[in-house]
């Protein structure tokens, strides 16, 4: 089924080239169906390379989506221009009365900084507390990951060096669990970030289940809170081929003391094409999470999923 974005979205173009069918806001409207409804919180500065990484993945899905986008009001983007912003997003006051079946919180070039001197931190913690009874399943993403563990649970994130920066193989510390359905037992997703949370924090809150992890430096890969279908990944499993060589290039040229992408190029040689090990693994990372949290779950009328969350439990429909 196709993935249903705004019209003339510069995305559709490449997807349309993927074979991966786009369908447009007219079109649309002439099926007689019900599509998932999704919101993605982009904060990547980059919002057209994001947009289609995750659009790629959300589209790869026997499922038709809807997805809208938003950005920060509290702080205008240094790299779209407003007019792009204009046509293609819109703010939290304009999507606040909406209801969702998912919530997809990006990434942001922020983790250096304490949460509370991020320019848009208020506006981020007003949607995060929104998705709780907007959105029936929420998935946060490196950055995005960090901020929902600390704004929800009070997680900190601590400082790491060198850069957590290239492919690492990770490994299931659950079983049977549908996100991970399909997972070989050891998988490699990218990384590219210069903090980390610990095992040891989670552990701490019962709600929390550390769901898979690496036993290289990158440690806790994806934590869930199940019963209320929150979500918590800290790699970029959505990261195109070529996204780790473009950050190398970019901070070499800059002059930074970065380190080559771990296990990214073949004998570590950036004059070599990257060998991808990812591309599964993201692909059944986003179809599990919108066929079991999402749509096998969600009421078919969303005027009412205000009132579900605390009668539905790990994916079984309990009627009161």
């Amino acid at each position: 089924m196709p993935i249903k974005i705004p019209n003339n979205l510069p995305a559709s173009q490449i997807l349309d080239s993927e074979n991966i069918f786009v369908m447009d806001t007219e079109r649309a409207y002439k099926q007689d169906i019900r599509p998932l409804r999704i919101l993605i919180l982009n904060l990547m500065p980059l919002k057209t390379v994001t947009e289609t990484q995750l659009l790629r993945l959300l589209g790869n899905s026997p499922l038709q989506v809807e997805v809208d986008f938003i950005y920060t009001q509290s702080y205008t983007p240094e790299h779209t221009p407003m007019e792009y912003l204009t046509e293609f997003y819109g703010t939290f006051e304009d999507v606040k009365d909406n209801i969702y079946d998912g919530f997809i919180m990006t990434g942001a070039p922020v983790e250096q900084m304490e949460y509370e001197d991020v320019a848009y931190w208020e506006e981020v913690c007003q949607i995060m507390e929104w998705s709780k009874t907007h959105a029936f399943s929420s998935f946060h993403i490196c950055w995005g990951a960090q901020a929902g563990l600390y704004y929800h649970y009070g997680i900190p994130k601590y400082s790491i060096a060198p850069k957590v920066f290239g492919v690492y193989k990770h490994k299931l510390l659950v079983e049977h669990e549908k996100l991970f359905r399909g997972f070989d037992d050891e998988f490699y997703v990218p990384h590219s970030r210069h903090t980390e949370i610990r095992r040891s924090d989670i552990e701490k809150i019962p709600e929390l289940t550390i769901m898979a992890e690496s036993d290289t430096r990158c440690g806790v890969y994806a934590v869930a809170n199940l019963k209320k279908r929150q979500f918590f990944i800290t790699g970029h499993a959505e990261y195109d081929p070529l996204t780790l060589k473009w950050e190398y290039d970019r901070d070499v040229k800059a002059g930074h003391n970065i380190q080559i992408p771990c296990n990214y190029y073949p004998d570590d040689d950036p004059t070599k094409e990257p060998i991808v090990k990812w591309r599964s693994v993201a692909n059944l990372l986003f179809a599990n999470w919108l066929n079991y949290y999402v749509y096998q779950e969600t009421p078919y009328d969303l005027s009412k999923l205000k009132n579900i969350p605390e009668c539905w439990h790990n994916g079984i429909r309990e009627v009161k």
